[in-house]
Formats: C-alpha cells, sequence, structure tokens
C-alpha cells in the first residue's frame, strides 16, 4: 500500500484537484447572479446569503484549486477543499430525500431537463463528489509525519 504515498500520485491528485475546483470557478465567476440563482434552487439558504455566498464562493473554489495545483499552502488547500465537498454532498443528499430536483451549479448552467433527469444527474454528481473526497482523503494521509510534502 506504499503507492497510495507515492510523490508521484500524490502529485497526480492534486493536479485533477485543483483543475476540477479551478474549472468549478470560472463560469460562476464569470455569472455571479446565474450562480446566486443556482444556489437558491437548492432552498437551504436565507435569501440575504445568497448574493454574498454567490460572490465569495467562487473565488475560494478558485484559490484552493490555485493553491493545490502550484502546491502552495497545500494543508489548508486541502481541507478546505473537502470542507466543501462534504457541504455539497450534504446539499445534494438534502435535496434527493425531499425528491426536490435542482441543478448542481458546479460548471455553469446546463440545458433543460425533467425533473428525473434532474434527480439522475445529482445522483452521479454525489458520487463525484464523492470520489473527489476520497482524493483529498488520498492528499490528507499521503501527507502524514514524517512524510515528505510536495
Amino acid at each position: 500500500m506504499s503507492w497510495l504515498c507515492h510523490p508521484r500520485l500524490r502529485l497526480l491528485v492534486r493536479l485533477i484537484l485543483g483543475l476540477v475546483f479551478i474549472g468549478a470557478a470560472l463560469p460562476k465567476l464569470a455569472d455571479p447572479p446565474a450562480f446566486a440563482k443556482a444556489i437558491w434552487a437548492y432552498e437551504l439558504f436565507p435569501a440575504w446569503s445568497l448574493n454574498p455566498l454567490a460572490l465569495w464562493l467562487p473565488w475560494l473554489e478558485l484559490f484552493c484549486g490555485l493553491a493545490l495545483f502550484t502546491g502552495a499552502w497545500l494543508r489548508p488547500a486541502t481541507l478546505w477543499v473537502g470542507a466543501l465537498l462534504i457541504s455539497f454532498c450534504l446539499a445534494l443528499t438534502l435535496n434527493l430525500a425531499r425528491h426536490h430536483p435542482v441543478d448542481c451549479g458546479c460548471f455553469g448552467t446546463s440545458a433543460p431537463k425533467s425533473q428525473a433527469q434532474r434527480l439522475t444527474d445529482m445522483r452521479w454528481t454525489l458520487l463525484r463528489d464523492l470520489g473527489l473526497l476520497v482524493l483529498v482523503a488520498q492528499l490528507l494521509l499521503s501527507a502524514g509525519p514524517g512524510r515528505k510534502q510536495d
């Protein structure tokens, strides 16, 4: 199992997570009102918080993605990405449990879909986010005490 801590695997995981979060941030930064609508659709936040979240969250994603990609502030960026993914998973799970279809808002807006299609997309998005959480865990665990950092 030492291959799980191999520096090349760690680098690959770091680059993948960084690119995913950079790619997720850019369309939100380009269209904050559309992202605010996506947040509103989850019906989890008070109205007064939508605009601040739509403005703040993409910048956090971008900074974390850049930090992971460049290797700067690696542990804080990894912890933030993990926290973001856990919150995204919780939001999706709550809406799936309520049978309330929402467009994830992860990479910008998508074409109109039926309720069944959006629920299916939410399940796939949840699985993707859980997979990304596994990558976060790999970064955190492979950086244990006595191990060389990137």
